[in-house]
């Protein structure tokens, strides 16, 4: 896997989703459940970014993202949504993409280099095209791994 974050095959799923709340509540829940973190502290600290401005990126793509005492490396989670959903994006856009990245409360460079690496990735019109077509999450998980061991080589 990456040096600079892991993603574990649980922290990828297909959901509905109605509004930004919901995503993030997801999210949170998902980092919780797959990393052993609690859910309130995640979702509050990804709320305390969000309040800062939108993490939605542009191009169907929203990357939340906080800093998390307790990690040892930064994980990420991946949320394909089944209806584009409104997020406050910099481009206006409907988000149908998620990549969700917690970081350990100290890592300020370290995290910067994975926002950097999911923006890069998140950035490819063809991968962004592979992520909406895969079938399932497992063959999401899939997509992802390739291009993230292919990068970390």
């Amino acid at each position: 896997m990456s040096a600079l974050f892991s993603i574990d095959q649980q922290a990828v799923r297909v959901i509905r989703a109605e509004s930004k709340a919901q995503i993030l509540s997801v999210l949170a829940d998902c980092f919780a459940g797959v990393y052993a973190l609690d859910h309130a502290h995640v979702l509050e600290r990804v709320l305390e970014r969000e309040a800062l401005g939108s993490t939605g990126f542009g191009r169907g793509v929203a990357i939340p993202h906080a800093r998390i005492a307790g990690l040892s490396r930064p994980v990420a989670a991946f949320l394909r949504l089944e209806r584009p959903v409104e997020f406050a994006a910099a481009d206006g856009m409907l988000v149908d993409c998620v990549f969700g990245l917690l970081s350990p409360d100290q890592a300020g460079a370290v995290h910067l280099q994975a926002l950097a690496g999911i923006s890069r990735m998140m950035r490819d019109d063809r991968m962004h095209a592979r992520l909406m077509a895969a079938p399932d999450a497992d063959s999401i998980y899939a997509q992802l791994v390739n291009v993230i061991d292919r990068d970390a080589a």
